[in-house]
């Protein structure tokens, strides 16, 4: 085998292995570990429309700015899709400019976190803390006070518009 045979073999190995990197989430149901919500796969396509099954239990994402809730602007909270828990108040949302809702907080108790080695990097993957729906990625580029950006699938969501 010739070095330039050799070069083009690693090449290609490492271009496979970043591939399958990307996918290596797909197939999984949500996020790992026990959670107060649990249901079968087919409890869950029964109850999510397709869209809010491929990010909520698939880990997908949306198209960038295909969501209403990207620009609600109305005072209120937003729930998880799959279990309704109450994520983030619109107090903390902003616009980032992204195309995906956005938030500088979530509510107390209402996320959890794990590493996500997907898509060339490793990001910190957010997750509805009661049923482990995926719900986006937080990223240290928010504004004050936090510095955080919870950039949120707003299919993963609903928004119920605060009362008077």
């Amino acid at each position: 085998m010739d070095r330039r045979t050799l070069l083009g073999t690693v090449a290609l190995g490492g271009l496979a292995a970043a591939v399958a990197s990307v996918f290596s989430m797909r197939g999984t149901t949500a996020a790992a570990g026990k959670f107060e919500v649990t249901k079968t796969e087919a409890e869950w396509r029964k109850q999510l429309t397709p869209a809010q099954y491929y990010v909520l239990r698939d880990h997908g994402t949306e198209r960038p700015e295909s969501s209403p809730l990207d620009k609600e602007k109305r005072r209120g909270i937003f729930h998880c899709a799959g279990c309704d828990l109450a994520l983030f108040s619109s107090d903390a949302k902003y616009d980032s400019g992204t195309g995906w809702p956005s938030f500088w907080k979530p509510l107390p108790n209402a996320i959890g976190t794990q590493a996500d080695n997907t898509l060339f990097s490793v990001r910190t993957e957010v997750h509805c803390r009661r049923c482990g729906g995926h719900l986006g990625h937080v990223f240290p580029d928010g504004p004050a006070p936090t510095g955080q950006r919870y950039c949120m699938n707003g299919v993963a969501m609903t928004f119920t518009p605060a009362t008077a």
